[in-house]
């Protein structure tokens, strides 16, 4: 018998840091502009944690409204996955101190880390587990403190991210609405063009570690620019075949919200105009793994999204990874 089952988003939320920091408040702090900034990422602005929130606070909110928009209550969660760079602490996993605080006792829980393809990455997992019919009401979530990694006397990284978190509540469809396609991709050779060295088993934390800077950000931004633009083109492309659709079916293109510049070429490329796709990077920056949910959010909120609506993610992080995924709404 043929599983007709997909993965369906019924929910969302979004949660930011109150905390504002400005291109102008970056001029005081690192040589740059708000020229420089904005003509090579277009970033404006982007939401700062305070030093007593963390990673959970942000994803148990956006948790609690989606969960609230869904009309599904924690404690029906069967699974939560929590896809962040930036979790609470080493263990337990971020997605466990989400569950206890949501109290959905009966999930199971776990972290994915796949940088700021992570939302991708969980949606695919949890399509699985919808497919298999091995869990009926799932939680994903994208959660990240990038600031916390920020070298703030490195300008090349830190006008780029912020913080914040975005949330999904999935359950099975079979009416044809949900996840039509789904690919995620990888490449190792490329870790160390975008990476943290500093934290795990090779450097653990110690003075020294700390004193050479090995726990912020370090990236190659030109170098992966080109990579980013040529593999979110590529693997769109195979999503466009596997659900036998083309660009021009697409209502609304959401791509990760990392640099302006990547969005555009990559739109521009697939042939999908700038009125189908949605940005928010002037105004939130680069919150990886919280991105893409943080916009669709935003798009719902908005009235963007509608029945039969053809919507499309893409993106590309650390690791390498990239991903891109379609879903009728």
């Amino acid at each position: 018998m043929t599983n007709n089952l997909r993965a369906a988003i019924i929910g969302t939320g979004h949660s930011l840091p109150e905390k504002i920091l400005t291109n102008s408040d970056l001029e005081r702090i690192v040589e740059t502009s708000d020229e420089w900034i904005i003509t090579r990422t277009g970033i404006k602005e982007r939401h700062i944690a305070r030093a007593d929130e963390f990673t959970s606070t942000f994803a148990v909110a956006a948790a609690q409204q989606a969960l609230d928009r869904a009309g599904v209550k924690a404690s029906e969660l069967d699974l939560i996955i929590c896809a962040t760079v930036c979790p609470d602490m080493a263990l337990p996993s971020t997605a466990c101190l989400i569950q206890s605080q949501l109290g959905a006792k009966r999930a199971a829980a776990f972290d994915l880390v796949a940088a700021c393809s992570g939302f991708i990455y969980a949606l695919t997992v949890a399509d699985q587990f919808i497919r298999s019919n091995t869990a009926k009401r799932i939680l994903i979530i994208g959660a990240e403190l990038l600031s916390r990694y920020v070298d703030y006397t490195d300008r090349a990284t830190c006008v780029i991210f912020g913080d914040g978190a975005g949330a999904a509540v999935i359950v099975p469809k079979e009416d044809g609405s949900g996840l039509l396609a789904s690919r995620i991709q990888s490449d190792g050779d490329y870790a160390e063009y975008l990476y943290i060295p500093g934290g795990g088993t090779r450097h653990p934390a110690t003075y020294e570690s700390v004193d050479s800077k090995l726990h912020y950000i370090k990236m190659k931004g030109n170098e992966l620019f080109k990579i980013a633009v040529r593999n979110m083109c590529e693997v769109s492309n195979l999503v466009f075949d596997d659900a036998k659709i083309t660009a021009g079916d697409i209502n609304l293109l959401i791509p990760h919200q990392a640099n302006q510049r990547i969005a555009d070429a990559v739109a521009d490329r697939l042939g999908i105009p700038q009125e189908k796709i949605y940005g928010n990077i002037a105004r939130i920056g680069n919150t990886s793994s919280a991105s893409i949910p943080i916009a669709l959010d935003e798009c719902i909120k908005a009235g963007r999204v509608k029945s039969g609506d053809i919507l499309m993610f893409v993106s590309f992080g650390a690791g390498v990874t990239w991903g891109s995924a379609l879903v009728r709404w």
